[in-house]
């Protein structure tokens, strides 16, 4: 749902019939239930990712008003105890040569507009301290992260101004390598980090902005650790010993990401959590592409028609979701691993057609609360995991900024 291209792709589709086909049940209990909604209701629930700002600038959006449409608004929000989000400002790699700055600028811009709408449910936070004021105010905080490093365009004057206007952290890169680092689906260029990449994490670490080390390559993941005075975010990423995608983090960088004191946020996206249903998914990719490719070149003029026909031919492929409790199954990956001090939740709400059956939309969140209570987890560590932890970081993050001035 990133870009068009993205869309064009049978796998989405393919996810997302998948989605409108799913119906298991899950039985819960009733008083594990009960007591997960306590401690939920308590914590300081954060999401590190959700690309909901593209959906924002279609014409007649409103984030204060239920929809149907979509995994987030304000409404879902409060009704799943999401209490702080960060917004994607997604710039898609195709437009690198495109002002990438430009399309940055509109998406920040409608944050901020669609916020100031709603100033009665939610507020923009620049800091974990507002986080939490606006926590004890029963408000939502709403936060800014740019996905793709490519707006600085090559610029770290434009890096400060994105910090001025709220930008708190950057994932350097996305689907293809750019000017900063490798990226993990894409060829090398700089082997990890180039000479100008080094100088962004060093600005971001005197400006206070969280480095963010989701879809870089390996070899970018261990420059970074190398260079950053700060801890780093993975802002939504998975454990590639459980679902072996490319952008999932080994078990050897979960180690080196917590023991610099980081945090790894895991995603929602059925691919990065099952590794039955990444093969499949792929399986059916292959299976399809010449029906694709015919389908691509017949509506290369026509995006609407192509699409029209992909979604036609994505109602014959669906495949079954994994439950809600795959992202509780990562989380325990990962504090076996390295404790519960390091993992938290990073959605990638609004940039995912597919979600696990029983996280549906926002709303559902209590779900993962339940199932970490349910395999025994206490009430300290589900706190650090709900957003404990990634306000941790952040602080950590801006003392780092307050020493290097």
């Amino acid at each position: 749902m990133k870009s068009l291209h993205f869309i064009a792709s049978l796998t989405a589709l393919i996810l997302l019939f998948s989605v409108l086909n799913c119906s298991t049940q899950e039985k819960i209990d009733k008083e594990l239930w009960k007591k997960a909604l306590e401690i939920h209701g308590k914590a300081i629930v954060i999401d590190t990712h959700a690309d909901t700002p593209m959906g924002m600038l279609r014409e007649g959006f409103d984030i204060g008003k239920r929809s149907d449409k979509g995994h987030i608004d304000l409404i879902r929000m409060k009704e799943g105890g999401l209490d702080a989000l960060f917004m994607a400002a997604y710039v898609s790699q195709s437009l690198a040569d495109k002002n990438p700055a430009h399309t940055a600028l509109e998406l920040i811009d409608v944050i901020y507009q669609q916020v100031e709408a709603n100033a009665d449910k939610a507020e923009m936070a620049f800091s974990p301290q507002d986080i939490r004021r606006l926590h004890k105010e029963g408000k939502t905080a709403i936060l800014i992260g740019i996905e793709n490093g490519i707006p600085i365009e090559k610029s770290l004057r434009l890096l400060r101004m994105f910090y001025r206007l709220g930008v708190r952290y950057i994932t350097l890169c996305h689907g293809g390598t750019n000017f900063i680092c490798d990226s993990s689906t894409d060829k090398p260029k700089w082997d990890g980090v180039s000479d100008f990449g080094k100088k962004v994490i060093q600005e971001m670490n005197d400006l206070g902005m969280m480095i963010d080390v989701s879809h870089i390559s390996d070899g970018s993941f261990w420059d970074v650790l190398e260079l950053s005075k700060a801890p780093v975010i993975a802002s939504h990423s998975c454990c590639r010993a459980l679902s072996n995608a490319e952008r999932n983090l080994t078990d050897e960088m979960i180690k080196a990401l917590a023991k610099k004191g980081g945090v790894m946020q895991i995603a929602y996206v059925p691919g990065f959590l099952s590794q039955e249903f990444l093969q499949k998914s792929e399986k059916k990719q292959q299976e399809l592409k010449p029906k694709i490719d015919e389908l691509r070149e017949k509506y290369k003029d026509n995006q609407q028609e192509l699409y029209a026909h992909l979604m036609e031919l994505a109602k014959q492929h669906s495949i079954p979701l994994p439950p809600a409790s795959v992202v509780v199954d990562h989380i325990d990956h990962v504090v076996k691993l390295v404790g519960a001090d390091h993992v938290g939740l990073g959605s990638d709400f609004d940039g995912t057609f597919a979600v696990p059956e029983g996280l549906e939309d926002v709303s559902k969140l209590p779900i993962i609360t339940y199932h970490l209570l349910k395999r025994g987890y206490n009430e300290e560590d589900i706190v650090k995991i709900l957003g404990g932890n990634l306000l941790r970081v952040f602080d950590e993050v801006q003392k780092v900024a307050q020493q290097s001035q």
